[in-house]
């Protein structure tokens, strides 16, 4: 059965824009983005996810632990990212479509932070603000038999992903299939559900925007369990999508570093090149400029070189 929302003007008009935006991110982000760039965006997206439901640790922090530092007094905090990192990690190897993926997902995200991680509630729950219940989950028991229904939504309904990935979002957050990680898993899940379709949303860290306001995302949540349907929570988050997009394509107008440019040449792959090709990657570079950076690879001992003057080729070493 479909969930209950109606497309509305300004849903479609989000769609348009963010659709115009999806393009140009992806022209200019898929074919020239920084390792260094994707790294940096990767740990936005779990600090701002985990830091919506609590996290305590910065950006730094976050970074700190990617690198294998260990943090005194964080023990919570520092499971949670260290589980929030596998879990994004593996990015490619969950299906949106399947819920037994999607389990998969959650006992990663959560294992060693409750019980029977990956596994369906087993009793009801209630949502509470401060003292106040705001939200009563359906029964246990219709747990299941509600989220099948929302995979065969998302794999069969032909109106737009963008669209869908909102609804399962919301549906999911009004469902609470899970005790614990529901937040982190809708956010997570929607990344993934884009992603299929448009690869720029595995590297678009939107959690920043809603954590940033996290008052409106619980209002556009409260305002459609009030009014029963997904329709202002779908207008909430493809708004958010457009800003986050919006910001991301400021991101690309930035200058590469010297560095930045060595780190994703060789990231893409060419192990044998002129500076021409250097110079093809790289449109914008002067011959100069681009000798300047394949000299300091050389003193880096990222590259090695054979031939002489014009003739000159490179090997990459790493």
């Amino acid at each position: 059965m479909k969930p209950p929302y109606t497309i509305s003007p300004s849903i479609l008009n989000l769609v348009a824009s963010i659709s115009l935006k999806i393009g140009e991110a992806s022209a200019h982000y898929l074919d020239k983005k920084s390792p260094q760039l994707r790294k940096a965006n990767r740990i936005k997206t779990i600090q701002a996810t985990l830091g919506i439901e609590g996290n305590s640790l910065s950006e730094s922090q976050v970074q700190a632990i990617e690198e294998g530092k260990v943090l005194l007094g964080f023990e919570r905090d520092q499971k949670e990212v260290q589980n929030a990192l596998a879990l994004y990690e593996r990015w490619n190897e969950f299906n949106p479509s399947k819920s037994a993926s999607f389990l998969s997902a959650h006992l990663l995200l959560m294992q060693g932070l409750m019980t029977n991680p990956g596994e369906y509630r087993n009793r009801s729950v209630g949502i509470t603000k401060g003292i106040t219940l705001t939200h009563i989950a359906p029964p246990a028991d219709r747990v299941k038999h509600l989220m099948e229904n929302l995979f065969e939504y998302v794999d069969n309904d032909p109106d737009p992903l963008l669209i869908k990935s909102c609804v399962f979002h919301y549906e999911l957050e009004f469902i609470h299939p899970f005790l614990d990680g529901n937040g982190r898993m809708g956010r997570f899940w929607q990344s993934l559900l884009l992603s299929k379709s448009h690869p720029i949303f595995e590297f678009l860290p939107f959690e920043t925007i809603i954590a940033a306001s996290q008052s409106d995302y619980y209002h556009a949540l409260a305002t459609s369990d009030s009014c029963g349907q997904s329709t202002p929570f779908i207008e909430y988050m493809l708004g958010v999508l457009d800003k986050s997009l919006a910001n991301l394509l400021k991101t690309t107008n930035v200058v590469l570093s010297e560095t930045e440019r060595i780190e994703y040449f060789i990231y893409i792959g060419m192990k044998d090149f002129s500076r021409i090709d250097y110079q093809r990657v790289f449109k914008n570079l002067s011959s100069a400029t681009a000798s300047r950076d394949l000299k300091k690879g050389v003193t880096l001992e990222l590259f090695s070189t054979y031939g002489k003057r014009n003739a000159t080729r490179y090997r990459v070493l790493v």
